[in-house]
């Protein structure tokens, strides 16, 4: 941590580790938000819009900027409104300021401020930090974090829909948790204060009767302007007779957030104010109705890491939880289910710098706790450790903090779709079976029999990433080679080296053929990078004629290993998961 003689930089890293605390717990603060419009996305929401943070250097006004331009959904743009100020405190001494002059700004942005929000929850913690001149000691860090908790507690009785749903407020919780991560430098390893379910006892699960309200206006937008006229009247005729409205604006610039139900109206308003930056929309009814079909808890939870090309859509329908490593694209840096492929292919196309990191332990100790604050049983289905250090890293979490054992860490020996074909068939079978050794033996049985291949189109990426060298890469092209790569428990192993497509295509039949069987219990996981349409018009169709039975998924490659391994690369991964069944005796 950096000393107390450069506080700006302390209180930049401080900020960092809320975040990364926030990241591990935002699947729970998406499965509690009821308010104001059950839809299931502030956390996540969050982690979008903050991540202007992990950039941190030097606490700035582009860092500001940054921020505000970020904001992702109602609670994203409060929080970032918030943060844009308290990122331009340069000692502790000024952050009671900042904060207040970022609380003045957030309350200012909406248009209908309400009790029992995140804007609650800001108004406490800005208090809190009255009279602070100096990094808190453990003692007042204790002390803040529980009065802030307190705070966030009665949200639960300040609003029907909470109170309905049985809940805290997702927004008001995220403040929360996001301080436990800023204040960790200051508590003890493993501090009682770091146990959410302890704090929040029974306000984490929605109630099974709750079943949320129809959306009244279907469109939640976020819109980007750069201002022909600097009008702050016009931009509140904006979204009049709208809702949820949350204004900024600064300079020649503006954010909006608003739910609304005429796009072509907003659409045209926004126009005629100035030049539309960034526009992005969500259909709230739809998100309403996948969020109350979600399920709350589960007795035996599956856990795996994204870099098995589980999408964040499968996690959701399925009830696992993923654990994101990090794509660094130029200046940013997200997890990798928050990243749509096309944005990390574009990148590499152009040349941009991309690079991938793990997460924080920080972070990854929070989403074990996550995970064990809703459900009995955690088996955590690792990338093998031939490939990463998420197994030692989970191990060494679940030597101190698991004396009930409540947590099984399966190292898959797998990578990308292998994992990821595993970890789905080890979640339904942990909706059907009563043990926790039950489906541990499936999943281990499952990656024992589970295939996968990768097919590479290009080798300078690998060069890139320096897994390769340059020359040989050069050479590969030049002579086009596409070599075809087997994830294994030791390694990643080349098994053959085609020439073109159609060579790809009759490898990867080839393969089905001599290892699968065609019945309604064969799975078959297509993964692609940018290169979807050609999978679907000419792999699909081949592989779906041979085995008609089979369930068959096409989902994108994991992007930490699209991150590596280029545009252009497909992979097939298949598992008799029948087969693993009687092996495991189930």
């Amino acid at each position: 941590m950096p000393s107390a003689a450069d506080p700006s930089q302390e209180i930049g890293c401080n900020l960092v580790a809320g975040l990364d605390h926030l990241s591990g717990w935002a699947d729970l603060l998406d499965a509690i938000n009821v308010y104001p419009v059950a839809d299931g996305d502030t956390g996540h929401n969050l982690l979008l819009s903050l991540a202007p943070l992990r950039r941190l250097g030097p606490l700035s006004s582009p860092l500001a900027d940054q921020l505000l331009m970020a904001a992702r959904g109602n609670s994203g743009n409060i929080a970032n409104r918030f943060f844009s100020s308290v990122v331009m405190a340069h000692s502790w001494s000024a952050l009671h300021q900042a904060m207040q002059n970022g609380y003045a700004a957030a309350a200012k942005a909406i248009a209908n401020p309400m009790a029992g929000t995140m804007l609650t929850a800001l108004r406490r913690l800005t208090d809190l930090f009255a009279g602070v001149d100096a990094a808190p000691t453990e003692a007042q860090s204790a002390a803040s974090l529980t009065e802030l908790a307190a705070t966030v507690r009665r949200t639960a009785g300040q609003l029907p829909e909470l109170e309905a749903a049985g809940v805290v407020d997702a927004g008001a919780l995220g403040i929360y948790l996001f301080m436990v991560g800023f204040y960790d430098p200051y508590l003890a390893a493993y501090s009682p204060l770091r146990s959410v379910q302890q704090q929040f006892h029974g306000l984490l699960k929605r109630k099974p009767t709750f079943r949320g309200t129809q959306p009244t206006h279907r469109w939640c937008v976020d819109i980007q302007l750069n201002l022909a006229r600097a009008d702050t009247d016009a931009l509140k005729t904006l979204t009049a007779g709208d809702e949820s409205a949350v204004v900024t604006a600064q300079g020649d610039r503006a954010k909006i957030h608003v739910h609304t139900q005429d796009l072509h109206r907003l659409k045209n308003e926004a126009r005629s104010l100035g030049t539309i930056v960034t526009w992005h929309q969500e259909d709230m009814v739809k998100q309403a109705a996948a969020f109350v079909q979600t399920s709350t808890s589960d007795k035996i939870h599956i856990m795996t890491d994204a870099a098995g090309s589980v999408t964040p859509a499968d996690a959701r329908d399925m009830g696992l939880s993923l654990l994101s490593s990090y794509l660094n694209i130029g200046q940013r840096s997200l997890p990798e289910t928050l990243v749509a492929p096309d944005q990390l292919y574009e990148a590499m196309r152009a040349g941009v710098a991309v690079g991938t990191a793990q997460a924080s332990d920080l972070e990854r100790q929070a989403c074990y706790q996550r995970c064990l604050c809703r459900h009995d049983y955690v088996v955590y289905l690792c990338v093998g450790s031939a490939y990463t250090g998420t197994v030692q890293a989970a191990l060494h979490w679940k030597a101190r903090p698991d004396p009930d054992n409540r947590v099984t860490v399966i190292d898959s020996g797998a990578a990308s779709g292998r994992l990821g074909i595993a970890a789905l068939a080890s979640a339904q079978v942990a909706r059907e079976q009563a043990t926790v050794a039950a489906v541990v033996r499936f999943a281990q049985r499952a990656l024992s029999l589970s295939k996968e291949y990768i097919f590479l189109d290009r080798l300078k990426y690998l060069a890139a990433g320096g897994r390769l060298s340059r020359t040989s890469a050069f050479l590969g092209d030049a002579i086009h080679l596409k070599p075809v790569v087997s994830p294994l428990p030791d390694g990643a192993r080349k098994v053959a080296v085609v020439k073109n497509r159609h060579q790809q295509c009759r490898l990867a039949l080839e393969k089905l053929k001599t290892h699968l069987t065609d019945h309604p219990e064969s799975d078959i996981l297509l993964q692609y990078s940018d290169n979807r349409p050609w999978l679907e018009k000419v792999v699909l169709p081949q592989i779906r004629r041979r085995y008609g039975a089979a369930r068959i998924l096409i989902r994108p490659i994991s992007l930490t290993s699209g991150a590596h391994m280029g545009p252009g690369t497909w992979a097939l991964a298949f598992l008799d998961r029948q087969r693993a069944k009687q092996e495991a005796r189930l």
